[in-house]
């Protein structure tokens, strides 16, 4: 059986091995594949792995060979989902791979808001505190957590952890799920959205894009926050309305924001959160652990071995 993976690139830039895959079948490997090139890669193919490289309907129908599309993330609107169903191809994804890196990335960013850790560390390398009269230095708020609330959008697995370590930090934990109280973790409260907004200290984002999560973060909802509020985002850059956002961080309705995505990525150069005050951006890399990496490709590998075998597991087209 011929495999092509489409680009793998993003998930093994050469630190991991495509072994688990080659064991199983015969494979192409290439690190991108540009929409042009997608039926000329994949025409004989029976098996695809993609990541971002997208399989419309109008592609699947010129691929009569195709009987499984393996998607190297947990989302796959990459993929006509009804096309492949129509056409009996099994789809399948990667759940929860990611939740320690992407939980950890949230308390990098709000640590560094926070306690500006790489800031002061590099005062300290020009001098400043060597210069200090007192025994100690430090140039920016310092924020303690303990006491604060955090509020959380989604409590998938992702969520969960983040207020497990809120919780760790002496931090009240608020939510907004679609879970009932009674089935959330001891000390964290379910209220409304407007509640979540006026409350927290902390906002951070671990719910998917859809219809009524799509720029939940505008204006109207930000207006409800405190000056002093912090907003994470290590979910999807479109619930963020970005000029909605750097608006309230310039005039000073909101303190910080830390995101790890946005609404375009790569993002565009005029994209009003890179000059924004108090934003600090990485560039979608919560996820990247060679940790989380080695388990996603652990997990692609074990969900194709159970399609060879005739048992498909997190078939998503199913």
């Amino acid at each position: 059986m011929k495999a092509v993976i489409l680009d793998g690139y993003r998930l093994n830039p050469g630190d991991l091995t495509w072994k688990g895959f080659s064991d199983l079948c015969t494979c192409e490997f290439h690190e991108f594949t540009a929409l042009e090139d997608t039926i000329h890669r994949s025409s004989d193919a029976e098996v695809l792995i993609t990541n971002k490289t997208v399989l419309s309907e109008s592609i699947i129908s010129q691929l009569p060979r195709l009987k499984y599309i393996g998607i190297l993330a947990t989302g796959y609107n990459v993929v006509d989902i009804e096309a492949a169903r129509k056409r009996g191809i099994v789809v399948t994804n990667i759940p929860a791979y990611s939740t320690e890196s992407v939980a950890q990335t949230v308390f990098a960013h709000l640590l560094n808001i926070t306690q500006h850790v790489a800031h002061h560390a590099n005062e300290v390398k020009k001098g400043r505190w060597s210069r200090n009269r007192d025994f100690c230095f430090w140039d920016t708020p310092l924020i303690a957590l303990n006491g604060l609330t955090m509020g959380i959008i989604g409590l998938g697995h992702i969520g969960q952890m983040v207020a497990t370590i809120a919780q760790s930090f002496g931090m009240k934990v608020i939510a907004f799920t679609s879970k009932p109280q009674e089935k959330l973790t001891p000390g964290i409260s379910k209220v409304s959205l407007e509640t979540l907004f006026q409350e927290s200290d902390v906002l951070s984002l671990h719910c998917p894009l859809t219809k009524e999560t799509d720029k939940v973060i505008n204006e109207k909802n930000l207006a409800l926050m405190k000056p002093s509020a912090i907003l994470i985002n290590t979910s999807r850059g479109g619930l963020i309305d970005e000029p909605a956002l750097a608006r309230a961080l310039n005039e000073g309705k909101l303190f910080a924001a830390g995101v790890d995505v946005l609404s375009t990525e790569p993002p565009k150069e005029d994209n009003p959160l890179i000059t924004a005050k108090n934003c600090y951006i990485t560039p979608h890399y919560a996820w990247a652990t060679k940790a989380a990496r080695r388990k996603l490709m652990d997990i692609a590998v074990s969900n194709l071995k159970a399609f060879l075998e005739g048992y498909p597991q997190n078939n998503v087209a199913g």
